[in-house]
């Protein structure tokens, strides 16, 4: 008996998702809980497990277009069952979806001015034209460089995808490294993209963002990682990075000053303050595609081994498309590694509606000026990190912030906890 397939509700805000790219095509056979198609809403982008054995006997919607949650978007059969033809062309806004199997006619001729013939499908000419895109900077990957509908996508959604004319011999790696791949023509922003952009000017118009930029000592931390980090893998399963001991510090410290982990919201006489009655921290995950923020709930009640248990999978879930909307927002407090890319420290944009985020810069090795007890200074090599406080202005004052971040210094620089 056939299966419906339908747009999955991913969080109760949500009332809407894309699909961004189908996994299989018409007549391709699909186990249970095999991913089945990708899709991308306001709050995470997600792949989609097909909830039974069968062939994928119909597509009804293609990648790209935005459906309503609870829309049925496919159909699988049983074993040996028929598939159905390409969607009907009545649907005025959707893109046809086309099996590999189907017998393509030959195409009409494309000329683009002052070149020559360029070799494209008919769907790749109407996605190109949908996106405003100029096929001859687009480098094809079919036979004899033929243009495809995965071409013209990778290209609307890659700027470093557009290459040369399609009859050039080099390959779009090539193409994508030379400076002549970089589109002539504007390129139409990603969904996440665009969600990202809106936010972050929603930001930057909502708070007045002061900054404090402190060093921190992990010499102590360096060698506590050293130290531990083979027996720690063994025994919980679980690289040891940093991040777990700069999350530990920064709860610890939000714990002390709650004013920093506290938001603000509109109340019948203006705004008003909202303490937290938990800690659930932010981790800014860096994808290919944008940036998402997954959220360790309750995170001071966290032993360190959890803390790093819960940071590695959510990242490893998010790079994955694995996370549920339960899992991305409402943090109170964010932490996004800037020096993971080689910058000493970044100033990063408030995570709305939080009131405070927390950048890591890069580690380095460098002289520092010691005191023993006897007030005699020497010089050492010391492992030596930057960290930068972005702060609301309206809610958190300097000296707040500058108790948070001594605290938090304090934690990492004479660190004690458990590693476990």
């Amino acid at each position: 008996m056939p299966t419906e397939i339908i747009m999955p509700q991913m969080g109760e805000s949500i009332f809407e998702g894309t699909i961004t790219k189908w996994l299989k095509a018409i007549g391709d056979t699909v186990a249970i809980d095999e991913p089945l198609f990708e899709i991308s809403t306001d709050k995470v982008d997600a792949e989609i497990p097909s909830p039974v054995a069968g062939v994928l006997a119909e597509i009804r919607f293609p990648e790209g277009a935005t459906i309503e949650v609870n829309t049925v978007v496919a159909v699988i059969g049983e074993a040996g069952s028929a598939v159905a033809a390409p969607a009907p062309a009545a649907q005025a806004s959707q893109i046809p979806i086309q099996t590999a199997a189907a017998p393509q006619a030959p195409d009409p001729p494309h000329v683009a001015q002052g070149q020559g013939r360029i070799r494209s499908s008919p769907l790749a000419r109407r996605v190109a034209k949908e996106h405003g895109i100029d096929l001859s900077r687009i480098a094809g990957t079919g036979s004899g460089g033929r243009i495809g509908k995965d071409d013209v996508l990778r290209a609307a959604t890659s700027p470093f995808e557009k290459s040369a004319p399609s009859s050039s011999t080099r390959s779009p790696v090539q193409e994508a490294a030379s400076p002549q791949a970089v589109p002539a023509d504007p390129v139409p922003l990603t969904r996440m993209r665009a969600i990202i952009a809106d936010r972050m000017v929603e930001s930057v118009r909502t708070s007045p963002h002061v900054y404090s930029v402190y060093k921190v000592d992990m010499t102590r931390i360096v060698r506590l990682r050293e130290q531990h980090r083979a027996a720690f893998e063994q025994r919980h399963g679980t690289k040891l990075t940093y991040m777990p001991f700069i999350a530990a510090a920064a709860v610890a410290a939000l714990h002390r000053f709650p004013i920093v982990n506290a938001s603000l919201e509109s109340a019948k006489d203006g705004l008003a303050i909202r303490y937290h009655g938990s800690i659930d921290l932010g981790i800014a995950v860096a994808l290919e595609w944008g940036l998402i923020v997954p959220v360790v709930r309750q995170a001071e009640q966290s032993s360190f081994a959890a803390l790093a248990g819960a940071i590695a999978d959510l990242a490893l879930r998010a790079r994955t498309k694995k996370l549920s909307p339960d899992e991305v927002g409402g943090s109170t407090f964010t932490l996004t590694n800037a020096g993971a890319f080689g910058g000493e420290f970044g100033m990063p944009i408030i995570n709305q509606p939080e009131s405070a985020i927390l950048a890591v810069g890069g580690l380095r090795k460098e002289p520092a000026v010691l005191t023993d007890a006897d007030g005699t200074d020497s010089i050492a090599i010391r492992s030596m990190q930057y960290f930068c406080l972005g702060f609301d202005h309206r809610l958190i004052d300097g000296a707040d912030a500058g108790k948070f971040m001594l605290e938090f210094k304090k934690v990492l620089e004479t660190w004690t906890q458990e590693i476990g």
